[in-house]
């Protein structure tokens, strides 16, 4: 078989084909360093993960880049307040450029913590947004020379009209009549986005003013620098797709002329049911997110006795395309499954073989998509199977473990 991925772009499953034989270079947009990332947003790091080990266990070389951001005013609303602002005004810290850099180190330290204790590998490139300027000036006067950026008085825009395959993603919700009426801002067209917001008060020197780089621009900017201006594989979260994730792809590809990017991954929500760590019950589905407010650290798993693997676990029972719902009854139920695969691989001798006819059906769903509930259930099809010795069982679940990254 041959890896099969949907590709959020064509919205069809796909046969991998790399730029280049035998190497995958692949971008995970990374955390907004102002607070501790939940549970939520792992799931997101835990799907690249997935896919990285999958391409490695296949026999690919991987290069993995994920952003960190530290500055970038905007996100989905250019009009809003900055995220890094808002995080130092939370911890009561004074708004300079050097608070800024002492809470994203805090909190970027805290993110690898976190992520390395879900057994999720460190991307091989981390870059910082803030020390990437040079290239977010660069693109952003290649789109004005190409006619797609224009200055209004609050800052510099992406013309959106100027690009006629602007929304290939999909997922953007429709305009009604008075949003194509009213001017948001400087804005030209209601879907305009900021590349460099303007900010007497506090930034960084750029060609236009001082001020910060919009929130989609570092992506474009340090993916290119560290994968090329076109690469294999982006991944992100669901939320993701519709704004970010097409502004990206648009002032991308305008600024190289080029496809910026093949297969596009999207991982879907994790949903809260239950009662969060202070008790307080959260509507049944609800998606855990801070707006919110039902969001769950691993910190908060610790505290109640569960490794941060049990979640890992519990995640990859779900197909990553498909909402999942955390509890802690799942998070129990996860836990029991997990001791029985430690003391399967640890009670047994080491002196066994992978069994390859297991090793066939377990690749079989890997290339399916990243199948993970279906590479789980030949698992623990394998460690029913009396026809197989127990000591090549044991070899077999630690191959698997290659990709499940359980710590086995």
């Amino acid at each position: 078989m041959t890896l099969k991925i949907y590709n959020s772009l064509t919205k069809k499953h796909e046969d991998f084909e790399p730029l280049k034989a035998g190497e995958v270079h692949m971008y995970s947009c990374g955390p907004t360093v102002y607070d501790r990332v939940h549970i939520g947003n792992l799931r997101a790091f835990l799907t690249s993960d997935l896919v990285r080990r999958t391409c490695e266990y296949l026999g690919f070389t991987v290069k993995q880049v994920m952003n960190i951001t530290d500055i970038g005013i905007g996100g989905d609303n250019d009009e809003g307040e900055d995220k890094m602002i808002k995080g130092l005004k939370r911890e009561d810290m004074e708004i300079t450029l050097d608070s800024i850099k002492a809470l994203a180190d805090k909190y970027t330290e805290q993110f690898k913590e976190d992520i390395l204790a879900l057994n999720i590998k460190l991307p091989h490139t981390l870059p910082r947004a803030s020390e990437h300027l040079t290239e977010q000036v660069k693109m952003i006067q290649e789109l004005e020379k190409k006619g797609f950026a224009y200055a209004a008085d609050d800052a510099i825009y992406f013309d959106t009209s100027k690009d006629e395959n602007y929304g290939k993603l999909g997922g953007l919700t429709p305009l009604n009549e008075s949003q194509t009426r009213v001017e948001i801002g400087g804005k030209k067209n209601p879907r305009d986005f900021a590349l460099w917001k303007f900010n007497s008060n506090l930034g960084y020197p750029s060609p236009w003013g001082q001020g910060f780089p919009g929130w989609h621009i570092e992506c474009s900017a340090m993916s290119q620098k560290y994968l090329g201006k076109s690469f294999d594989i982006h991944t992100g979260g669901i939320d993701l797709l519709p704004v970010h994730h097409n502004n990206e792809i648009a002032q991308s590809e305008n600024a190289c002329g080029c496809e910026f990017v093949r297969y596009w991954i999207h991982n879907e929500f994790v949903n809260f049911s239950g009662s969060n760590p202070e008790g307080e019950q959260a509507p049944n589905g609800a998606r855990m997110a801070k707006s919110t407010g039902n969001t769950i650290n691993l910190s908060d798993l610790e505290e109640k006795g569960f490794s941060p693997l049990v979640y890992r676990y519990l995640l990859l029972q779900s197909h990553y395309r498909t909402p999942t719902t955390f509890s802690w009854e799942s998070l129990e139920a996860s836990s029991k499954a997990l001791s029985k695969l430690q003391r399967l691989t640890s009670e047994i001798p080491e002196d066994g073989k992978v069994d390859q006819a297991y090793r066939a059906k377990f690749v079989e769903k890997l290339e399916n998509d990243f199948n993970t509930p279906q590479a789980l259930a030949v698992l623990w099809t394998l460690a029913k199977d009396k026809e197989v010795r127990p000591e090549d069982k044991r070899a077999t679940i630690l191959d698997f473990d290659r990709v499940l990254g359980l710590g086995l």
